[in-house]
């Protein structure tokens, strides 16, 4: 027989764009003439849930769980109902005739989220700006909606992740085999209904789930467990970055009742394989990278040599399928660089596979979607980028690379350019001396508009503690040649670095400020150190002056670890004030304010002079160097 797949994105993920997994097997099977059909269970499910006739069974459902939250939105109920799929409508295809309509007296309810609205916000003159104004009340209104399905009928439930917090850290499947054997949420039952049409429609043997964050094993769980209990036959199999990065010490069998394969790392060689096991055209000792049950012990099959995929021979991801109708504008954070990810549509692609640095202390160096750098030809890319835009209509791409290497990106803007191609993209980089302002010209010229990169600690001692290769003044540099290009720049910033004493934290915002006021950066985000198993320092903690703690592993998930870090601050306290600070410098305030203004308990001043920033920047303008990766 030849095996039919259908592939499946869980809930929840990005809403306002496609996850790519499924999209990159999907495009690799049908070369090798599998049949494949895909689907996005979570942007199905998200708008399945906001209507009208659906809220008002959730609203039924608090009052007969007897759950009262948020009893302003109960009591507006009838209205809440009255609109949400207007405003789901808007969400995803933005009108001016809606907007003005929303954003009408009276028109939305004002719940706990809107009743706070910032009426200082300076919204673009003209029809956009009327538009981007609807679409931040749209989705504040919709939180509200989403506020009250957490509190009153759904724990689990959250716009991008499901029961993440039962699948973070999960060292143990104890607590996972509990909840599964609770009765399904009402919005767990809606999920069933959606899944259970497209295998109506499909007919499958074989239903992969791709589970890329921890906010999706769960719902993937559930949906195996009902379809083992309505569909015995099918077979099914997990793949994706959670069981790349938690799963590849699995020992505990018990997951394997809702499921009959787990692969580790690319997807294309493994599947494949699962697909001619399926088809009995192989033993299952055929099987390359892929946890299986035999004799109720878990065993890895992993057949060597293994077949290999390079990236440059790989097809374009064939994103025909997917309901890019449904998918949804969010406007939360007005900041125009943090936007990007919840707002417009965008093409997910992979310029090159893995890191060509590939040193950094904290990142999983030693696992393949890090490790294992391959490139291709600005020309197979341009050649994707075009038949992808075919696909979808949609000429925005986010090129979702681990670090995209400069010399590929030059070559991708000119051939562009020689191909008279007109999109917008942004991708992520390192903050290397290559991209100099000529570079960063021809990036903005063949339709850049942003990038996204680590500056970690912003402190000299910690970046070369962490390998990361760069230093602060040369992070000035090439952000300001990106900055002076129109180029918007997110910086990734990180505290709580092993050694890392509170001098350093408060040098670091400090940077963060003078960088933000210099506008080297229009955009960050904080993001507290944590060590894992298969970085170089969850392999070598004594190198780094930590003491792993645990958690003890109890056969199911292994990744982040907890540790004591005696030369260190007391990390976690200062949490709430590098925020408060950073949601200010996001708006292009607070700059004038003192260091201490951020935090309610005293902290030492900043031993930076007021124009570190500026001494780093080049007097004329322009800065020359030479072109090398």
């Amino acid at each position: 027989m030849q095996a039919k797949l259908l592939l499946v994105t869980p809930p929840f993920t990005q809403l306002n764009t496609a996850y790519p997994a499924t999209s990159y097997i999907k495009g690799f099977l049908e070369e090798k003439e599998v049949s494949v059909a895909h689907m996005d269970l979570s942007i199905e499910l998200f708008t399945s849930v906001f209507t009208g006739d659906f809220l008002r069974a959730i609203f039924k459902e608090a009052q007969d769980l007897g759950n009262f939250q948020y009893p302003q939105i109960r009591e507006k109920k009838e209205r809440y109902i009255s609109s949400v799929d207007v405003v789901i409508a808007f969400l995803q295809k933005q009108d001016i005739g809606t907007a003005k309509k929303i954003l009408k007296t009276g028109f939305l309810p004002i719940g706990h989220r809107l009743m706070k609205v910032n009426r200082d916000i300076q919204w673009v003159a003209g029809e956009l700006g009327v538009i981007d104004k609807a679409k931040h009340h749209a989705t504040l209104f919709i939180e509200e909606i989403g506020d009250f399905i957490t509190a009153n009928v759904d724990e689990f439930f959250s716009f991008t992740k499901y029961a993440e917090q039962i699948a973070t850290s999960a060292s143990s499947f104890d607590q996972l085999d509990e909840v599964l054997n609770y009765q399904p949420t009402l919005i767990e039952d809606e999920m069933f209904t959606i899944l259970e049409a497209r295998i109506k429609e499909h007919t499958p043997d074989l239903v992969c789930f791709t589970i890329p964050f921890p906010g999706n094993l769960f719902a993937a769980l559930r949906c195996s467990q009902f379809i083992k209990q309505f569909f015995p036959a099918i077979k099914i199999a997990f793949g994706g970055g959670y069981c790349n990065t938690e799963l590849r010490s699995l020992e505990d069998p018990r997951i394997f009742e809702f499921i009959d394969f787990i692969s580790l790392d690319d997807g294309e060689g493994p599947l494949l394989k699962i697909v001619k096991y399926v088809e009995d055209t192989i033993d299952i000792n055929e099987l390359e990278r892929t946890f299986v049950l035999e004799n109720n012990r878990v065993v890895y099959k992993n057949k060597t040599p293994n077949t290999i995929y390079h990236h440059r021979n790989l097809p374009a991801p064939n994103y025909a399928g997917l309901p890019f109708e449904k998918y949804v504008s969010f406007l939360d954070v007005v900041n125009p660089m943090h936007r990007m990810w919840t707002d417009e549509r965008w093409n997910k692609l992979t310029i090159s596979h893995g890191c060509y640095w590939k040193q950094c202390s904290f990142c999983d160096v030693t696992l393949d979607y890090i490790g294992n750098y391959q490139n291709t030809t600005a020309n197979d890319l341009v050649d994707k980028i075009e038949k992808i835009i075919v696909d979808t209509g949609i000429t925005g791409f986010h090129f979702v690379d681990e670090a995209a290497p400069p010399k590929m990106l030059r070559a991708l803007s000119e051939k562009l350019l020689e191909r008279n191609l007109s999109i917008t993209w942004w991708t992520n980089i390192r903050f290397e001396k290559t991209f100099t302002l000529e570079l960063c010209q021809l990036m903005e010229k063949s339709g850049c508009i942003a990038v996204t990169g680590g500056l970690e600690v912003a402190s000299d001692r910690l970046l070369a503690k962490m390998k990361k290769g760069v230093d602060i003044a040369q992070v000035t540099r090439v952000t300001h040649n990106f900055s002076e290009q129109g180029i918007l720049v997110h910086a990734y910033l990180m505290y709580g670095f092993p050694s890392q004493t509170e001098q350093e934290t408060i040098d670091s915002l400090e940077v963060v400020r003078q960088l933000f006021e210099k506008n080297c950066i229009q955009s960050a985000f904080w993001h507290q150190f944590t060590t894992t198993i298969h970085s170089p320092i969850g392999q070598n903690p004594q190198d780094f002056g930590i003491k792993i703690t645990g958690p003890d592993f109890e056969g199911f998930a292994q990744n982040d670890l907890w540790h004591e870090d005696p030369l260190g601050a007391d990390h976690p306290i200062y949490t709430a004030g590098l925020n408060r600070a950073l949601d200010s410098y996001l708006n292009t305030l607070g700059f004038e304010k003192e260091l201490q203004h951020w935090f309610d308990f005293p902290v030492l001043p900043t031993s930076h002079s007021e124009n570190l920033i500026e001494s780093f920047l080049p007097k004329t303008g322009v800065l020359k160097t030479t072109l090398t990766e």
